[in-house]
């Protein structure tokens, strides 16, 4: 139990640190700006980004929000980091820039299955107590 704890909040950490980051470099780094040109997104998408990166952010990391909520924050971050490698694809960037967002949907699926462990071992817990 104390691995599948150490496992999904190193994970979680992971992709929460990444996402707030992501978050300020989006709004603040004028490079970023010229990448999204690059693979072909307007302006708006970018903003867009960097507010739903911070809000799923928030969301994987504050321990009370409701399951169903982190489902959808689940989801949108495994979207969005299968859609970036697809991007990178499209335009002809090097791998390591295609796999990054992939490595990163990994950390995600570990992340997903341990919260799961973790949620169904509690209940186990729970029951055993009545």
């Amino acid at each position: 139990m104390k691995i599948l704890k150490i496992t999904y909040r190193l994970t979680t950490g992971i992709i929460v640190l990444g996402m707030v980051l992501s978050f300020y470099v989006y709004l603040f780094t004028p490079l970023i700006k010229t990448g999204f040109v690059h693979l072909g997104f307007p302006d708006w998408f970018r903003k867009e980004l960097a507010i739903a990166k911070l809000l799923g952010a928030l969301v994987l990391a504050v321990p009370k929000v409701p399951e169903r909520i982190k489902e959808w924050a689940y989801a949108g971050f495994f979207i969005n980091f299968c859609s970036a490698s697809l991007a990178h694809y499209q335009v002809g960037d090097p791998l390591f820039t295609q796999l990054t967002p992939l490595f990163l949907a990994l950390l995600l699926v570990l992340s997903y299955i341990t919260y799961h462990r973790l949620i169904l071992a509690a209940k186990y817990e729970k029951y055993d107590e009545s």
